[in-house]
């Protein structure tokens, strides 16, 4: 039986799809001119035999002729096909069948005519019989069954015959036809096992540079696409915006670029998770998509920023439509599993001029979102004639800032913080200041943010840091000294390392506390927490600074180590006439007062804000009614005169009119 399977696997066609279609593949050139070999011998064969019936002279040939004619046209049909596996496992198989057949049929009908013929034409059957097998054999030779079962069938009845005849030359002809058959049968397996590793080894290599392709697609694809979304990144969007910029300069018209930024989107992520956070931004990039048209280019610049290339772009009032429809899009909510999230988003969009390059163009929409989260956020704004003029300022002030000697340029102020409970200072609060050689005095309200954008806002911190640690070695030891941190601080693992280093190299116990905002802490709730526990260790302690202002102050109140809370301005403002402020205002004291913490009103400018303040609660103040931002100097003069009673506060003027 082991035998049996042994044979029928030897002539079964190959298992290996890429061997089987290189076979059917060799086949369409080879085997047409097998049939033509085949036919002109046949038709030779019976012309020279014209003492034969007419049976085996005509009728025969042309019923052979008319088979191998439409094997023939087939394989010549087949030529301009695609070559499926399927396809050709099963041409091949009919072709190992048929071998068999015309094998037997040509082999019968050539010796038929045998004794029909005088000694030259019995000749010219015995080569007729075997230059044509061996001539198909050849063109069989990629098929290994096929090749053999013709062989098989041509040699079995012509050493028979010839062998038998009793003619010497027939019979030395027989012996020599068996030894170049089996001499070519051999030639014949190694042929077929060299074009089996050939196509093997073909197979491979294609099969590796397939995979190399699909690497290459794959780190394209990778380095010009969002794996998240699906759509172009930056490397690809500056590409395109490259590109379009190009085109649209040659064709003399204009394109537009807006820009997207979702508007406190790290929040999200802390209350609802990363996982959800991220269903969020494909939600985003669908409904972008679902809004542009055809040929607007959207891609994802960065964690919460999209972009659009708008190559049908006609006017201002055009984007603003535009700018519009997009942040609109985005005040919907977003459904998830988690629960409803709801968020905005600041747009701001630029018209293409003569002479601008990719950067240039971008540069003015993110100017115009900045300028929009700044001043009207969740809204879009169009690049103006006004934004440029303020642009240009700006890149100004940047690159000074840049390149300002930190140590020499900023300088500090104190404002003082009066307790009213102990009717004395009890801190002041660091604020940066800013002169430069050539812009002067810089306020603070413009650089400050344009540090934090830039990302030097660190580095100014730092020096505000060293400062203020100098002066609080000057001050009496019951004095502390509030230092405000940003974002970027709370954010970065690096810049609180380089705070800590610089307060544990002061050598002294630390008088310096730390100011936060409810927008430094949503960016990375667990980092902000981790970096305020680091500075908790130093000795240091933690106010919350615009209280109110923010969208979850009371989340950040219950889960962050704080020791102070600083009531926004915009409440102390409206103290006099809003009752709601004065409403929130006693909820907040009675809030400090359970939790343990104190509690700062900032912005007191008058004396009807102070008597409000203090009969809803309040004790610690800040604001111009208590002292303006001062010099070092003029610190510690007030200190002093307040030690010898020699300045009287607010309060005490207060209690003296009552």
């Amino acid at each position: 039986m082991s035998g049996l399977n042994a044979i029928a696997k030897f002539f079964a066609l190959p298992d290996d799809p890429d061997l089987v279609q290189a076979q059917a593949r060799a086949f369409t050139r080879q085997v047409p001119l097998m049939y033509c070999i085949l036919l002109v011998n046949s038709l030779a064969l019976a012309a020279t035999h014209d003492t034969a019936p007419a049976l085996l002279r005509i009728y025969v040939p042309a019923l052979l002729t008319l088979a191998c004619m439409s094997r023939l046209v087939m394989w010549w049909r087949t030529r301009k096909r695609e070559m499926t596996a399927e396809r050709a496992r099963k041409l091949l198989g009919s072709t190992v069948a048929l071998a068999a057949l015309l094998g037997v049929g040509f082999s019968a009908w050539s010796l038929s005519l045998y004794p029909y013929g005088n000694a030259f034409q019995q000749s010219h059957v015995a080569f007729y019989m075997a230059i044509t097998s061996i001539c198909c054999v050849f063109s069989l030779k990629n098929l290994r069954g096929a090749a053999i079962t013709v062989a098989v069938c041509v040699l079995v009845p012509f050493t028979g015959v010839f062998a038998t005849s009793g003619n010497a030359v027939f019979m030395a002809l027989a012996f020599n036809f068996a030894i170049v058959v089996l001499v070519l049968i051999w030639l014949l397996l190694g042929n077929y096992r060299d074009f089996s590793e050939l196509v093997a080894s073909r197979s491979a290599v294609e099969r590796k540079q397939r995979e190399t392709q699909l690497l290459s697609d794959e780190n394209y694809r990778m380095a010009n696409v969002d794996s998240l979304t699906g759509l172009p990144n930056r490397r690809w969007f500056v590409r395109h915006l490259t590109a379009e910029l190009e085109k649209a300069e040659a064709e003399g018209r204009q394109i537009a670029v807006a820009r997207l930024d979702l508007d406190s989107f790290k929040s999200v992520n802390d209350i609802f998770g990363q996982i959800t956070g991220d269903r969020v931004l494909i939600e985003v990039a669908e409904r972008i998509k679902a809004l542009r048209r055809p040929a607007t280019m959207v891609a994802r610049l960065g964690d919460d920023e999209f972009a659009l290339v708008i190559v049908e772009a006609t006017s201002s009032a055009g984007l603003q439509s535009c700018g519009d429809t997009l942040a609109g899009a985005m005040r919907k909510s977003f459904d998830t599993k988690q629960g409803i999230v709801h968020l905005s988003a600041s747009a701001g969009l630029a018209l293409s001029k003569s002479g601008d390059t990719a950067e240039t163009l971008y540069d003015r929409a993110d100017y115009a979102t900045w300028v929009a989260k700044r001043e009207a956020r969740g809204t879009a704004l169009v690049f103006s004639d006004k934004h440029a003029a303020e642009l240009g300022r700006v890149r100004i002030m940047e690159h000074a800032l840049l390149t300002a000697d930190l140590e020499a340029e900023i300088h500090i102020l104190f404002q003082p913080q009066f307790d009213v409970s102990l009717n004395r200072i009890t801190g002041f609060e660091v604020l940066a200041r800013w002169h430069n050689p050539l812009l002067g005095e810089v306020s603070p309200a413009k650089f400050i943010p344009l540090a934090e954008r830039i990302g030097m806002i660190s580095k100014i911190t730092q020096t505000v840091l060293r400062k203020a640690l100098l002066a609080s070695a000057r001050l009496p030891r019951s004095m502390r000294l509030s230092v405000n941190l940003s974002a970027h601080d709370l954010a970065s693992t690096t810049a609180i390392e380089a705070i800590v280093a610089l307060v544990q190299q002061a050598g002294r116990p630390c008088r310096v506390d730390f100011e936060i905002t409810e927008t430094a802490v949503m960016r990375d709730m667990e980092q902000a927490s981790d970096a305020l526990i680091a500075l908790l260790s130093l000795g240091s302690r933690i106010a919350l600074d615009d209280f109110g202002t923010g969208h979850s102050s009371l989340t950040y109140v219950q889960k962050l180590p704080l020791d102070r809370i600083k009531v926004d301005r915009s409440f102390v403002k409206d103290v006099t006439t809003d009752a709601t402020s004065r409403a929130i205002i006693k909820t907040t004291i009675d809030l400090c007062r359970n939790l343990g913490i104190s509690c700062v009103f900032e912005g007191i400018e008058t004396e009807e804000q102070l008597k409000v303040l203090l009969g809803l609660g309040g004790t610690v103040m800040q604001g111009y009614l208590f002292g303006r931002p001062m010099t070092e100097d003029a610190m510690l003069k007030q200190l002093t005169d307040e030690r010898h009673g020699w300045h009287r506060h607010p309060r005490q003027v207060f209690d003296t009119a009552s």
